[in-house]
């Protein structure tokens, strides 16, 4: 049979040991350092860097798409003004010789 521990100081002894035993858990464990760490974070960094290009030029298409768009739309509007105006000045001299009694050479 196993002999028991049963005086006082083997019991305090046994809880010391179960205290070590638990703070052991929590201590780091010596960590292994990678050689290729700094290779990695440059290739990351590279990447990262070439995400953000890629998302700079998306985001100026974008603006670019847009303001011509709206050049189209200023252009487009400017034109209608245009021939709104040579109509109207047509319609006017029309009804002018028409007054007048003149026919249109």
């Amino acid at each position: 049979m196993k002999k028991l521990k049963t005086t006082f100081g083997d019991r305090l002894e046994a809880a010391a040991d179960a205290k070590k035993a638990m703070l052991a858990k929590f201590k780091p464990l010596p960590t292994v350092i990678d050689p290729d760490f700094d290779k990695r974070e440059a290739e990351r960094e590279a990447e990262r860097e070439a995400i953000r290009t890629a998302r700079a030029a998306e985001r100026q298409a974008k603006k670019d798409a847009l303001a011509q768009a709206e050049q189209a739309r200023l252009d487009a509007e400017a034109k209608a003004r245009e021939d709104a105006d040579h109509a109207r000045k047509s319609s006017q001299r029309a009804e002018l010789m028409a007054m007048y009694g003149r026919k249109r050479r």
